[in-house]
């Protein structure tokens, strides 16, 4: 399994992970610090497997599910890049208007683990969308390291105004009935976040996974009930937690905030050895506890 040797795997490594996943140190700079470490019985290719992404295990629901319909759609974004796309699953049987939640991945592109969480949330009953913030530059290139370099160079104000027509355009298919939720991991817990204080018209529950908040001039504009999921070994997101935390309480924003104990940043992703399986079947069951009553009714 990928990641069987997660135990054995120091803390400063996970560390040094986080810094590449979000462009601090760069890729040569990551393997000469892993390189350093003497951990007994890991090697530099075993602790680089066991760091880096294997999408065949994130596969939870199979494209092919007989009870989901899943294809891509293009949509408008004028004040973006002037055209969007991304991954649409739906329930097969439909025999009313549901409600929909927009998926957002990570920093490098819609991958197979954040189409994976769309077909989970179909599953459900949702019309789920997960647009690619990658779509103008050709689309999520099938693997990370280019994904993040492609997503590091585009303009973030027009990838938010993507992730704002992204939403627009699906709260206003033919198939949903209206209610809106987000989720994301990472940057797409931050644009979670930001949707929420962007766009609070369009946005009725929000669920960001280890994201950072909008900017102090948005924030106090959020409104929908917000479910915030956060990383113990996660420093550099919690650290922003304690104002925006102090900002919904004056607005008396309704929200709820969990911290699994012992994770990494990340650990709902079942393709790395981040993966906490028992803290992200947790934080899942709360994401659809959520989901399903400011959704759902």
């Amino acid at each position: 399994m990928h990641n069987k040797n997660v135990a054995k795997i120091p803390q400063q490594a996970f560390d040094w992970y986080d810094e590449y996943a979000h462009g601090d140190i760069d890729r040569r700079t990551f393997l000469s610090r892993l390189a350093s470490l003497s951990v007994v019985g890991l090697t530099l290719g075993t602790l680089t497997q066991a760091l880096t992404p294997n999408y065949a295990l994130a596969e939870q629901v199979s494209f092919n599910d007989p009870d989901i319909t899943a294809q891509y759609h293009e949509f408008l974004s004028p004040h973006g890049h002037g055209k969007g796309r991304g991954y649409l699953v739906t329930p097969k049987q439909l025999d009313k208007k549901l409600p929909a939640v927009l998926v957002v991945h990570e920093n490098r592109g819609l991958n197979p683990y954040i189409e994976d969480v769309a077909r989970r949330l179909a599953k459900q009953g949702y019309i789920a969308f997960a647009p690619d913030a990658l779509f103008p530059v050709g689309g999520y290139p099938g693997n990370d390291d280019e994904g993040r370099a492609l997503q590091r160079e585009l303009e973030r104000s027009k990838i938010e105004q993507d992730f704002i027509a992204g939403a627009g355009f699906l709260k206003n298919h033919e198939l949903a009935n209206g209610k809106l939720g987000v989720v994301g991991f990472c940057f797409g817990g931050y644009i979670s976040n930001y949707l929420a204080a962007a766009v609070p018209e369009l946005i009725h529950a929000a669920v960001p996974f280890y994201g950072t908040p909008a900017s102090d001039e948005l924030v106090k504009h959020v409104k929908a009930p917000i479910l915030l999921q956060f990383a113990e070994q996660d420093k550099r997101v919690n650290d922003t937690w304690p104002q925006y935390k102090s900002v919904l309480e004056a607005n008396k924003v309704k929200f709820q905030a969990f911290t699994y104990p012992g994770t990494q940043h990340g650990f709902h992703n079942d393709s790395t050895s981040r993966y906490d399986a028992a803290a992200a079947e947790l934080a899942w069951e709360r994401t659809l506890h959520f989901f399903a009553s400011h959704l759902v009714g």
